[in-house]
């Protein structure tokens, strides 16, 4: 079993943390980077929104649910200190942490949070961008409540996991304070290497080790083909081809690149769709503001008419 966990949030930068964390020699990451064990253990449950079933069971962040199962991620671990892997999902899966505390009481939890309006619309703009999603922005929203009752899976549901008040309170409840890190996702954008010499600090490895940070991970964005979207998203006989003969680092360096070149950047969150969502997450934030100890005003700021920000 892990001695750490990357629970969330989704579209906040834990693909980066992931990788990141995948090239230290005293880490070691899952192979399957999205297991989703301790938020569906016992079963995977049957989503039905486009694409769902091939996401959940296929791939690199394929979900498992057998406990025997995902103990064999871990297999391959050979004498590092820090053993873990990073499922965003288990930060709004209200029955996760009461597994984990009941699988792994003394694990250490990884979080990194932010601005719950532009989290929102970067898990819209991602379904976007692998052909999932065919709304725009203030049309998916009002079609949440639907789709939840329909069985779509959780990414889906763009404003459910900014709620982390409501999510991390469970977490604190169960676990000691000084086994919880949470992180800012502008701070990892602003100073990458700073942020991981502290992950690498609280999960007692090296400090000092400088991982690769040229590569943009998991980038949301408009695609220019749909066509190259279906052949880096979904299965076809090229990938079967090319998987034998290509090692795993170099697969995902030609994957990632080829995406990112094929996204043309968003258009920024419409101001009156911010507002609204201002609005949805006001008391969270205030509340996660005590929590965590962070002063979060930014998260509360709208534009005004001329374009200028303010606080809400």
């Amino acid at each position: 079993m892990p001695n750490f966990l990357v629970i969330g949030a989704g579209k906040a930068g834990t693909t980066s943390l992931y990788y990141y964390l995948d090239q230290h020699p005293e880490v070691y990451m899952s192979p399957v980077k999205e297991p989703k064990f301790f938020a569906l253990e016992g079963g995977v449950p049957d989503y039905r929104g486009p694409g769902d079933r091939e996401v959940w069971s296929s791939g690199t962040n394929r979900a498992i649910s057998d406990p025997r199962e995902y103990e064999a991620l871990f297999d391959g671990v050979s004498g590092e200190k820090a053993i873990g892997e990073a499922s965003p999902g288990y930060l709004c899966n209200a029955g996760a942490p009461g597994r984990i505390k009941r699988y792994v009481p003394d694990v250490r939890l990884v979080a990194v949070l932010r601005d719950p309006a532009e989290r929102a619309y970067s898990a819209y703009l991602h379904m976007l961008r692998d052909g999932r999603e065919q709304l725009g922005f203030a049309e998916a929203l009002g079609e949440e409540e639907r789709r939840t009752r329909e069985g779509w899976a959780p990414g889906w549901q763009y404003t459910r996991e900014g709620f982390y008040y409501r999510n991390l309170k469970r977490y604190f409840e169960l676990f000691d304070r000084g086994r919880i890190r949470i992180y800012l996702y502008e701070e990892l954008r602003a100073d990458p290497l700073g942020l991981m010499r502290e992950v690498f600090g609280f999960l007692g490895v090296d400090e000092a080790f400088v991982p690769d940070i040229s590569m943009r991970h998991n980038a949301s964005g408009i695609p220019k083909s749909a066509l190259l979207v279906s052949l880096i998203t979904r299965r076809n006989p090229l990938k079967t081809v090319l998987k034998p003969l290509l090692p795993k680092g170099l697969r995902r360096r030609i994957s990632v690149g080829v995406q990112n070149r094929n996204l043309t950047p968003a258009p920024p969150l419409p101001p009156e769709v911010r507002k609204e969502l201002v609005e949805l997450y006001r008391e969270d934030i205030l509340a996660l503001q005590d929590l965590i100890g962070r002063d979060l005003s930014k998260w509360l700021e709208t534009p005004e008419a001329g374009g200028e920000g303010r606080k809400g």
